[in-house]
């Protein structure tokens, strides 16, 4: 178990990027490590941003919708 373990890690490489940026949630200039390829995380507020390159760099705050479950009529 402990062979396949250090194999996967040896595999694994995380190579994150760090980059300088003004977040938009706490509006801070903030350094900001990549967590996937165009996302990032403020290191000031902790927010999850996704870069949008348009001619300029901008950082915007990734929104998830959560979808809550009507409950059943039981009727």
């Amino acid at each position: 178990m402990e062979k396949s373990l250090n194999n996967f890690f040896k595999k694994t490489v995380l190579e994150p990027d760090i980059t300088n940026g003004v977040c938009p949630m706490c509006e801070m200039p903030t350094m900001m490590v990549s967590l996937a390829k165009d996302t990032y995380r403020c290191m000031s507020c902790g927010s999850d941003l996704e870069q949008k390159i348009n001619g300029v760099i901008k950082y915007m705050p990734i929104t998830r919708s959560i979808q809550q479950e009507k409950p059943k009529n039981s009727g």
